[in-house]
């Protein structure tokens, strides 16, 4: 065995002389990547590093801040995080082919969630909110797996292999998040204040530690002797798992700030699904160019070459007026850049609430949901496996 081992690290090792063999070992496999090498470096795997990075860079200056200036919360939650539920919608409602293949599907969804919510809210304002906070944290850390299978679905490994990929992407969140329900309070939070379960006892995290330590190395050990004998290194699978450590424990557990949890958490999640969905849409408007949006519009006016910049205002345009009501219905801030939204009414009335909060809550809430449908792997004749996986 061991000899088998050091024979065939010998040959790995020589291979790695000639070009071929470093773009191989690089995740130079075409097969390997969602759009292109570049474009998913740059939108898909950079965001999380790049977060991580800026937040260290600024640690003094926000580390331990208690609530974000206006302008990051333009820049990150406006233009990041509303935006990109709104970037679903391309994916399922704004695609006339997908919405057809899909109809009952995304017809009764929204209709679900709506009465839910409202159920949920009649409640208590405080049992909703937190539902839809773990809702929100399972939706999050089940979008990291995605992209990790998504990486890994050309690549032949065992069913260990597998389960220690999907473990310690699923450890690498949740240690995180459950050190934030041993420490509580934080300097932030995630929708409003007690949304999550208070009183977890601090054990669990130690317990959870050692776990995710011990699932780290088992996967170093694996992907070092598996990228040895297989003379191949899985780079974007590997960055998307390393991108998510880094930024979700950063974000949460090594810093304790407002403005560097919003930069890690949105940017990390936000980012690579607006480019995930307009891969989507510039290979869909590639193969048919007659596919429209509604009434006359076609689909590739958001996704030809130059019109990124069109799909980007269009998602920033939509989350403006959903949190244009938000301000001047319900919260009552940022006013000044919601202008045109300060004359609305302040609904304090519980029935009326009971009505308007799941109604706008309504695009976010369906986007967690609708988004566990929409991605799967197992279907080879869906749609969007033909137009992203299928060459043209």
């Amino acid at each position: 065995m061991g000899n088998r081992f050091t024979e065939s690290l010998a040959d790995a090792l020589n291979s790695i002389k000639t070009k071929t063999s470093v773009t191989q070992w690089l995740g130079g496999n075409k097969n390997l990547w969602l759009y292109s090498r570049s474009f998913d470096i740059a939108f898909i795997l950079a965001p999380s590093f790049l977060s991580v990075i800026f937040v260290l860079i600024f640690s003094d200056r926000f580390a331990v801040t208690d609530g974000i200036p206006l302008w990051a919360w333009v820049v990150f939650v406006l233009c990041i995080d509303v935006s990109h539920v709104y970037s679903s919608l391309f994916r399922t409602y704004f695609n006339k082919k997908e919405f057809s293949e899909n109809k009952t599907l995304y017809t009764l969804l929204p209709m679900i969630v709506f009465l839910v919510s409202v159920f949920l809210y009649a409640l208590g304002a405080n049992v909703f909110w937190r539902i839809l906070a773990y809702t929100a944290v399972f939706h999050f850390i089940r979008q990291q797996y995605g992209f990790m299978r998504l990486y890994s679905r050309n690549t032949t490994e065992s069913n260990f292999s597998r389960k220690i990929d999907t473990l310690l992407i699923y450890v690498s969140t949740l240690y995180p998040i459950l050190y934030w329900h041993t420490h509580l309070p934080r300097n932030f939070r995630w929708f409003t204040d007690g949304d999550f379960i208070q009183g977890v006892p601090r054990i669990s995290e130690r317990i959870l530690l050692l776990v995710y330590i011990v699932v780290a190395i088992t996967y170093l050990v694996k992907e070092f002797r598996q990228t040895f004998l297989q003379k191949n290194f899985n780079t974007p699978k590997n960055l998307i798992i390393l991108g998510t450590a880094l930024s979700w424990y950063v974000g949460i557990v090594l810093l304790n700030g407002d403005m560097v949890f919003t930069i890690t958490n949105v940017v990390s999640h936000g980012i690579p699904y607006m480019a995930l969905v307009w891969a989507f849409g510039k290979k869909q408007a590639d193969k048919d160019d007659s596919i429209l949006v509604f009434g006359k519009l076609q689909y590739k006016v958001f996704f030809s070459r130059y019109s990124f910049p069109i799909f980007i205002t269009s998602l920033i345009l939509l989350g403006y007026i959903e949190e244009g009501f938000w301000a001047g219905l319900i919260w009552r801030e940022h006013l000044e850049i919601f202008g045109i939204f300060a004359d609305l009414p302040s609904i304090r009335a519980k029935d009326t609430l009971n009505l308007i909060v799941p109604l706008l809550t309504l695009p976010q809430a369906t986007h967690y949901v609708l988004d566990g449908f929409i991605w799967r792997l197992r279907d080879n004749n869906s749609n969007w496996q033909k137009t992203f996986f299928e060459s043209k």
